[in-house]
């Protein structure tokens, strides 16, 4: 599935003023939006504040085991960075494996 932001070159968040028009869809009053201002994604959230509209992108929620989840979990993870921590021994103070198979062959 392509995406907007697949498609469009990343702009500067400083990009030029641009007049635009307003116009009916139905009940609805829309604007054009200029390819400069293009957002990546479908959806978006709109909100007013004094003469202004505000438009936030929202981010795609991946299904589940999808690709595309897996690399947006990874994403999200490596935002951590590496974990320095020694990893606890799991096994400490368990008997040896070889241990156990050669009592059960004993028997």
């Amino acid at each position: 599935m392509n995406y907007v932001s697949d498609i469009i070159p990343q702009y500067s968040a400083d990009s030029p003023t641009r007049n635009v028009n307003l116009f009916r869809n139905g009940a609805n009053q829309a604007v054009r939006i200029p390819k400069e201002f293009e957002l990546p994604g479908k959806q978006a959230t709109m909100r007013r504040v004094g003469n202004r509209l505000i438009i936030d992108l929202i981010e795609p929620v991946h299904a589940r085991g999808s690709p595309a989840a897996l690399l947006a979990a990874l994403t999200e993870l490596s935002k951590f960075g590496p974990i320095d921590e020694e990893f606890p021994d799991v096994d400490e103070g368990l008997l040896l494996l070889d241990v156990l198979t050669s009592v059960k062959t004993d028997e």
